[in-house]
């Protein structure tokens, strides 16, 4: 099959797996489920560390500042196609950028529309979720949302202190009390939309106080991110950090009376610190199931990648000469779906394997070698799976 890598350039991790080696062993990638679209390339905030804009990969910079609808419906009909050839019953569309919600209400509701008609007509459903940075969540955003059945995430990354110290416009001033005052809306009205917050992890700011300002509006989830990095552009800050930050997020959850929200990674290190398969892509030995459409039809990986070097996520397919089908077999893709065998060997020796799984891919970067390597917060994720194993056996104790 074609891998239509760039000229001069080898798909950004083709040397983490052999994918002829993997079909020889009887590998077989799964479908995917997830298709991610990036239907608006430019934003109305400037964060300071936003993955698409401030790293090292510039794709966005040759990116149409919209998904032009016959890009639109190829992919609508790629998707299709992937789901009628697999026998998906359900497909999840997330709306993301960018800031996708700068489409507008009419502009999302044509996208919707189209897409869900296009999958309906393969035998599949639609699930939509936007991504969105929450500026833009007024009431008749909401209503086109509702009307549509797309649920939302919000990016929230605390109080108005930790929030604004990172999440700005590009004239320097805070989002905070925008976005709070859509968050209200949502979590209102139209709290049946909402999907839950997005919130990056900052150890200059007290854990408690941001996992306390995140909870007035009931968030049915909080997903918390690690800063985007690999080995070649290291974390803010030192080794350690970051465990320690979400070990005290993890006390101040498991410690409460009930069960405020679902804390993603923590519910997942839990899970799966007790035997269990985790549904995140930097938790435990997982397959990822989704794949990113650029504004312009390229097909790019994770955007992780986008810390590596400038085109680090592409992969050289679009959705105008390549079937959902053949992405699968990319060597890019094709690792993110090989399990251990993607792994440094350091990490394959690692007593904490099932649980941590290597991390996240694109944390696993190391200029000049690829990605055969453990997470960049290695020590973190170890120093946080050790907490929650020492909190599990206190309360087992207890229980006795």
């Amino acid at each position: 099959m074609r891998t239509n890598t760039p000229a001069g350039r080898r798909a950004p991790d083709d040397r983490a797996v052999d994918v002829a080696a993997l079909l020889d062993e009887g590998w077989r990638p799964a479908p995917l489920r997830q298709f991610v679209l990036k239907i608006r390339s430019r934003c109305n905030l400037a964060c300071d560390y936003c993955i698409i804009y401030e790293h090292a990969d510039q794709t966005w910079r040759r990116q149409p500042r919209a998904m032009g609808p016959g890009t639109l419906r190829r992919t609508a009909h790629r998707i299709a196609e992937h789901a009628a050839s697999h026998g998906l019953p359900l497909v999840r569309i997330v709306l993301h950028g960018g800031e996708p919600l700068l489409a507008g209400p009419e502009g999302i509701s044509r996208l919707a529309g189209e897409v869900r008609r296009i999958v309906q007509e393969a035998g599949a459903e639609a699930e939509f979720t936007v991504q969105t940075n929450g500026t833009l969540l007024d009431t008749r955003m909401l209503e086109t949302l509702a009307e549509h059945r797309v649920r939302i995430g919000v990016s929230l990354d605390g109080d108005r202190e930790a929030h604004d110290a990172h999440r700005r416009t590009a004239a320097g001033r805070g989002s905070y009390d925008q976005i709070l005052a859509g968050l209200w809306r949502l979590s209102g009205e139209f709290r049946e939309l909402y999907a839950g917050l997005l919130c990056t992890v900052d150890p200059a700011s007290d854990p408690v106080a941001v996992y306390e300002s995140l909870l007035p509006t009931r968030p049915p989830v909080v997903d918390f991110l690690l800063p985007h990095a690999h080995w070649g552009a290291r974390p803010p800050a030192p080794p350690g950090a970051y465990g320690s930050w979400l070990a005290a997020v993890f006390d101040r959850w498991v410690g409460a009376p009930h069960k405020e929200t679902s804390v993603r990674v923590l519910d997942e290190l839990l899970h799966t610190t007790l035997g269990g398969r985790s549904r995140l892509d930097w938790v435990g030995i997982t397959r990822t199931v989704s794949v990113f459409v650029e504004a312009d039809g390229s097909i790019h990986q994770n955007d992780t990648l986008r810390t590596g070097h400038d085109g680090a996520s592409a992969s050289g397919l679009d959705v105008f000469r390549n079937s959902f089908d053949e992405v699968l077999l990319h060597p890019g893709f094709a690792a993110r779906q090989a399990g251990e065998r993607a792994l440094a060997e350091e990490c394959l020796r690692c007593p904490e394997l099932s649980v941590c799984g290597g991390g996240e891919f694109g944390h696993r970067y190391r200029p000049d070698a690829g990605y055969r390597w453990p997470t960049v917060y290695c020590v973190d994720q170890l120093l946080l799976i050790g907490h929650i194993r020492r909190w599990l056996t206190r309360s087992a104790g207890q229980i006795r």
